[in-house]
């Protein structure tokens, strides 16, 4: 089975301004799965884990990373780290090239990034020692770790790491940069750090989105920072960074709007078919959910009401071949999605209601060939998923 998973790393009510056609209410019949109930959980992601061709769960739980191996969702504690309260954001790819994917996760302040080292030979079983998973230091330079991304930035073929810095603390204060595995990363050196986004990335960024948003061949990167009385620096902005030729050197910011209270999560994607790279974003710490039309960054209104829609996916949920969002907002305890009629115009679609979010996923948990929806339920404490209905 192909797994098919996106981060991207997440969207809800009332008069929802333009761009919006109409509401539906529970039209769409997306069931609820529970994974697991009864512990806060931040962050979550899903792979095959175990190499069995089904999609497994991770997810933080505390002091503990839990690994949850489908299709009975068996519970494995993979690390016990008492030391951190809990990983705020996470990732998972191979690291270290051995065929089955590693976890990745991130300590907000003081700033740690881990990465887990998939221990295989699981053979379809959930069954390992406690703690078989060994933990390792990629980085513990940058401060205000709240949003973590993969992508080829250098354009080796190989998978690096981006991260915020969001701190106004030495020694990459109020920053972004990425993060390059080293040769051999079982050594126990911490990844090279190029910081490209030099102290220009103030008041409290959130999480990545990432491509190519010029058309030069190059990754690019974006973000959002929520500002508000906690940032000592400036913030309520949604901006992009062109890449340097090098990928290593200062990036070129970009901003896209600075009259954002509360931005948090933002993608670089084709909205309506012109060929030109828009943007799709969310103010988790505020209202509302926004698409910017390229290459002028027309703010579009999605949905103006919804209440911290701390989370954001874009991507194609309905099949239909353009770009959709989807969000799980804190502050109205509300799953929702918007589908797009590929010129920019979305249809709300309400999902499920009673369940908050900090951390939501697009990714095909049950081999159907649709993507459904993995969610961090922080004050919910649970893990869910979210089953898309469009494929039986």
């Amino acid at each position: 089975m192909a797994v098919r998973f996106t981060l991207v790393r997440a969207l809800s009510a009332g008069f929802l301004g333009f761009g919006l056609m109409g509401a539906v209410s529970n039209a769409d019949n997306w069931k609820k799965h529970v994974i697991h109930e009864g512990v806060r959980t931040l962050t979550a992601v899903a792979g095959d884990f175990t190499g069995d061709g089904r999609v497994d769960v991770i997810a933080d739980g505390g002091k503990q990373t839990r690994l949850f191996v489908a299709p009975d969702w068996d519970l494995v504690v993979i690390d016990d780290h008492p030391e951190i309260s809990h990983y705020i954001h996470s990732e998972l790819f191979d690291v270290d090239n051995d065929g089955d994917l590693d976890y990745i996760g991130a300590r907000y302040n003081p700033g740690l990034i881990v990465w887990l080292e998939n221990p295989g030979g699981y053979h379809g079983s959930a069954k390992k020692e406690r703690g078989s998973w060994k933990r390792r230091i990629a980085d513990d330079r940058v401060h205000g770790i709240h949003g973590l991304i993969r992508g080829d930035v250098d354009g080796d073929g190989q998978m690096d790491l981006l991260a915020t810095s969001a701190q106004a603390k030495p020694p990459h204060a109020e920053s972004l940069a990425w993060l390059r595995i080293p040769d051999e990363p079982r050594s126990d050196s911490m990844w090279d750090l190029f910081p490209f986004a030099v102290g220009d990335a103030p008041g409290l960024t959130h999480y990545l989105g990432v491509g190519d948003v010029d058309g030069d061949g190059r990754l690019d990167a974006a973000t959002g920072a929520k500002g508000g009385p906690t940032a000592t620096s400036k913030g309520e902005w949604f901006a992009w960074w062109k890449s340097d030729p090098s990928a290593k050197g200062r990036w070129v910011k970009q901003m896209i709007s600075d009259q954002e209270p509360g931005a948090t999560n933002i993608h670089p994607v084709q909205v309506n078919g012109d060929g030109v790279m828009d943007f799709i974003a969310s103010r988790g710490h505020g209202n509302g959910v926004v698409w910017f039309e390229g290459p002028n960054w027309e703010r579009r209104e999605i949905d103006s009401t919804i209440k911290e829609p701390h989370c954001l996916v874009a991507i194609d949920l309905d099949l239909d071949g353009d770009v959709d969002a989807a969000t799980c907002a804190f502050g109205d305890q509300e799953a929702v999605w918007y589908e797009n009629d590929g010129e920019g115009k979305f249809t709300r679609h309400q999902i499920a209601e009673n369940q908050e979010s900090y951390d939501l996923r697009a990714c095909d948990l049950d081999g159907d060939g649709d993507l459904d929806l993995l969610v961090a339920g922080r004050d919910s404490n649970n893990v869910v998923w979210f089953e898309n209905p469009v494929l039986p």
